[in-house]
Order: structure tokens, then C-alpha cells, then sequence
């Protein structure tokens, strides 16, 4: 008796598998970038500050986690986001966007931390030195060193923040693929007795 296989459920399995594969490749080519990008993040952290706000052309050119120092001319807005003080208490931290020239690209300002989500007032701009920190509104922020409008100082930003989770993902992309696999040999022998114990 010979043995076929069912060519479009066979099709859509190495298909998939191969999907899974090439996203498990894909993965681990993100982890090697996502290595490389938090070792270039940790060799800044000792350099000389900058001036802030800077303005890089590329997301992978950001100056993340590297000393500044800016100047805030006038605050335009505050907000708040879930954050830490230096001892790992959980509170606000308290943001302020900030004018830093009559045509300027602006600047945002970590000022600090407090249990109270309306606390900072009082701070209406000024010299600010700290760590440039990633920033979902503005790309980057200026957290700064000491606590500005009465605030704690926030938790410093750091690099080992950032998760790597990548080759992890890899691995269960490859598992994914094998699994697809092993259950579709299974289910063709399981068809191939049936298909003997017919005859």
C-alpha cells in the first residue's frame, strides 16, 4: 500500500511552520539589536551631559539615559504617570512640558515624585540637570537630578529597565513550529492505520 500524504493539510502545516521558524529567526536578530542598543545606552551613562532638548533625525539615535542639562523657560503643561521615588515607593511623577525658546522644539521635565497627584505646582521652570529617559508623549524627558516644585527626587533612570525578552519569544516561536508539527505526523499515522485496517 502507498502511503500519501493530504496535500493541502500538508501545505498549510510546512507553511505555517516555516511561518514560525522565520519569526523565531526574527526574533533572535531582535535580540542581538536590542543587546547592542543597551550596551551603546550603558557606555553613554559616564560621557559628559549634553545640551537638552536635542532633536535626533532617527528613534535609534534618541540620547537615552545620557546626562543633560536644559533650561526651562516657561512650563505649558503638567501631567502625571505612574513612577517611583529613590527608596521604590510607588506614587506620580510629576511632568512638566516646557517652552525652551520662542521657536524651540520644547522640552519635557521629570520634576520629581510625590504620593500626591497634584503636587508640583509651585515649580514654573528654571535650570534642570538630570538623565534623559524615554518619554511616551515626547519621545524623551528630562528627569531631573534633585526634586524641583517641592517633589522627591524620582527613581533614576537606567538601561537595565529595559527587558530583552526576545530570545525568549524565539524560543517559543521554535517550540510553536515543533508542536505544529509533531501533531500533524501524529494525526497523518493515526489516518494511515485507519486507512490499513479499512483495507
Amino acid at each position: 500500500m502507498t502511503r500519501r500524504l493530504p496535500l493541502i493539510p500538508t501545505l498549510v502545516v510546512v507553511a505555517a511552520c516555516l511561518t514560525m521558524i522565520g519569526l523565531g529567526i526574527w526574533q533572535l536578530r531582535r535580540a542581538e539589536e536590542k543587546e547592542a542598543l543597551l550596551a551603546r545606552y550603558a557606555a553613554v551613562q559616564g560621557q559628559p551631559p549634553i545640551a537638552f532638548p536635542t532633536i535626533p533625525i532617527a528613534e535609534e539615535d534618541l540620547p537615552l539615559f545620557r546626562r543633560a542639562t536644559g533650561l526651562c523657560l516657561r512650563v505649558l503643561s503638567r501631567r502625571t504617570a505612574a513612577g517611583e521615588n529613590r527608596r521604590g515607593e510607588t506614587g506620580f511623577l510629576h511632568i512638566a512640558d516646557c517652552g525652551s525658546g520662542a521657536e524651540g522644539p520644547g522640552m519635557a521635565v521629570e520634576m520629581g515624585w510625590s504620593k500626591d497627584p497634584n503636587a508640583g505646582r509651585a515649580w514654573a521652570g528654571g535650570a534642570v540637570s538630570g538623565i534623559i529617559a524615554p518619554d511616551r508623549r515626547s519621545r524623551m524627558r528630562l528627569v531631573s537630578d534633585t526634586g524641583l516644585g517641592g517633589l522627591q527626587p524620582s527613581k533614576p533612570p537606567s538601561p537595565e529597565t529595559i527587558p530583552n525578552n526576545h530570545r525568549s519569544y524565539a524560543v517559543q516561536w521554535f517550540l510553536f513550529a515543533l508542536l505544529a508539527a509533531l501533531i500533524y505526523f501524529l494525526a497523518v499515522r493515526k489516518r494511515w492505520r485507519q486507512e490499513e485496517e479499512a483495507q
